[in-house]
């Protein structure tokens, strides 16, 4: 065996400081879903011919779990001399890989070196257009005819926004950058124009506005063959939701549409039975039991991405497009016609700015600037619980002709004492500062003017949909989302608004529309979906009786005995007008 473990007397990776603390971003892959990936990559790719080498990549090889794997679904299929190349930043692991292939592989050349993948793949390529940012194939970089690859996974948050930033400029990429992210597009600068790429990465990509950048450069630089999200099935030791890509080198045809397949975790009755998850993704659409007890939902149909490049992702079924085309003919406007979804106010310095307990102080010193606070503490469906200890929320900011001002804290001598007593800890948010603020401010206020609007709040992480009607004129905390109406007349559409919200049809049109769920079947409820949710026509009959039945539903929120039938009845009547014909004008 021919070998070249390459290393660099400091090999030194942009993410060095990341992985000592996050250990490389590194999620050792499991051998069963190694055997999966090798497996789908040598079922795409086409047989090698024997005139060179077969030449294989892992980028980021680890203990070499999936290129063993790769090798063990090629052995036997194939007579080509097979050539290892592959990237590593910690020299034991790369070690460890090398001797385990050594072993069971005696006569594959191995070609392991001790760098950075992404400085190797972020080089300046010969025909770079300026203008476009096209990347065009050059010879200074090797291609590979087969590459495998499960990138660190290591957030923006962990990075540093330096490190961020850098990587978005080499990769072109916009928004929160995530580590695996740079590796997708890495990786499509040296796969060969017919060659088959198998990368295991967080599903994240799939649903959040920080991945449209990424699911934009998948289609421009990619075939795009199938994909899998395994959701929550929990096949790594981590609190990662894994998905799988098959992707194939750039060529003149890419018409066809990939494969998507989805498998999450349900308490619904099982239909079909399997040894693991990944068998169970070979059972037809409906939920299959595995052996360990657990059932998951297992979903089979195209990739959609609402036609545009760089739209959510979505399982595609007959049965689902036909659901979605005849909510779409019912549909009047959605949550972001009839008002501006914000998050909550963001203080950054919570412990001062929000308390519970401002009563225990003497009346002298109490501020004058507090206002009631709603937080996630009090979510409720419809309407909000009734906290023992309600907090409030000393709140610096006004409106003065139209525009977000912060007051003067002359006039307000207690806010003002109290605040001071603090400044050495308020003054310290330099961020603030830097950004021309007086350093009593809360850092994200949103608008003054709209708190004293009836609004609609909401959680963002839950299992079911929790939307309440804020009127009593509260700040909204960065725990929660709000919308106030464009149009303070037309109160009634929020009433509208809050019963779709809060309906089992919402729970089935965001499962359909945006595929995005978190372990245990919890869903994020954040901007990017609620601002799609839609609306009936509130000139309808049926809208006018949702509408009067949800304000029922509001005003015995907290007799859970008396609202549980009205509830009931409410949801089936936002089923029936999307779902129904056509209601009449009243």
């Amino acid at each position: 065996m021919v070998e070249n473990l390459q290393t660099s007397p400091n090999p030194v990776s942009r993410y060095s400081v990341v992985a000592r603390k996050k250990a490389h971003g590194a999620i050792y892959t499991p051998r069963v879903l190694a055997d999966f990936v090798a497996k789908q990559i040598v079922d795409a790719s086409e047989t090698p011919t024997q005139d060179r080498p077969l030449r294989i990549l892992d980028p980021a090889v680890g203990q070499g779990e999936l290129l063993l794997s790769l090798l063990n679904n090629l052995n036997g299929k194939s007579n080509t001399k097979i050539e290892l190349h592959g990237f590593e930043t910690n020299s034991s692991e790369m070690d460890r890989a090398a001797d385990r292939i050594r072993r069971e592989f005696p006569s594959v050349t191995l070609n392991f070196e001790l760098k950075n993948f992404l400085e190797i793949a972020s080089k300046p390529r010969i025909g770079t257009s300026c203008e476009s940012g096209e990347l065009f194939v050059q010879d200074e970089l090797p291609t590979y005819d087969l590459i495998i690859a499960n990138p660190p996974y290591v957030r923006t948050q962990i990075l540093g926004s330096d490190q961020a930033q850098e990587i978005a400029r080499q990769f072109q990429l916009s928004g929160r950058v995530d580590l695996y992210h740079a590796f997708i597009l890495g990786i499509s600068n040296v796969l060969s124009r017919t060659g088959v790429a198998g990368i295991i990465v967080s599903n994240r990509f799939m649903t959040t506005r920080a991945g449209a950048s990424v699911r934009r450069a998948l289609y421009e630089r990619y075939k795009l063959r199938a994909v899998w999200d395994f959701g929550d099935t929990k096949l790594f030791n981590a609190a990662v939701l894994p998905a799988v890509l098959v992707l194939q080198g750039k060529s003149d045809s890419n018409s066809t549409v990939p494969t998507f397949q989805s498998i999450y975790e349900t308490t619904e009755p099982a239909t079909s039975t399997a040894d693991d998850v990944i068998a169970a993704l070979s059972r037809d659409n409906g939920v299959v039991r595995i052996n360990d007890g657990r059932r998951f939902k297992v979903k089979q149909g195209t990739l959609d991405t609402g036609n545009s490049a760089d739209g959510v992702w979505r399982v595609a079924t007959q049965s689902a497009n036909t659901w979605l085309k005849t909510v779409d003919k019912h549909t009047w406007a959605t949550f972001r016609d009839i008002g501006k979804i914000r998050v909550g106010v963001k203080t950054c310095a919570d412990k001062i700015f929000i308390r519970s307990d401002w009563d225990d102080l003497p009346e002298s010193a109490q501020p004058e600037l507090l206002r009631p606070i709603t937080t996630h503490d009090i979510a409720n469906r419809f309407s909000p619980l009734t906290a023992d200890q309600p907090k409030m929320v000393v709140y610096p900011h006004k409106v003065v002709q139209g525009k977000r001002r912060s007051v003067n804290l002359e006039k307000f001598p207690r806010t003002k004492a109290y605040l001071e007593s603090h400044r050495s800890i308020l003054a310290n948010r330099h961020y603030l500062i830097e950004a021309g603020r007086e350093w009593y401010e809360i850092w994200v206020p949103q608008d003054p003017h709209s708190w004293d609007q009836p609004k609609l709040v909401f959680r963002d992480i839950t299992e079911k949909p929790t939307f309440w009607m804020d009127l009593k004129g509260t700040v909204v905390n960065g725990d929660c989302y709000w919308m106030v109406n464009r149009d303070p007349k037309e109160l009634d559409l929020l009433w509208l608004a809050l019963a779709v919200a809060n309906s089992t049809f919402a729970e089935t049109f965001y499962d359909l529309r945006f595929h995005n769920k978190l372990y245990s079947g919890r869903r994020r409820f954040m901007t990017q979906y609620v601002e799609n949710f839609p609306i009936p026509s509130p000139l309808s009959c049926k809208s006018k009786e949702i509408v009067s039945t949800t304000k029922e539903v509001y005003r015995l929120a907290c007799d859970s005995q008396k609202t549980k039938a009205i509830q009931e009845k409410l949801d089936a009547m936002v089923w029936e007008v999307f779902l129904g014909e056509k209601p009449p004008v009243c």
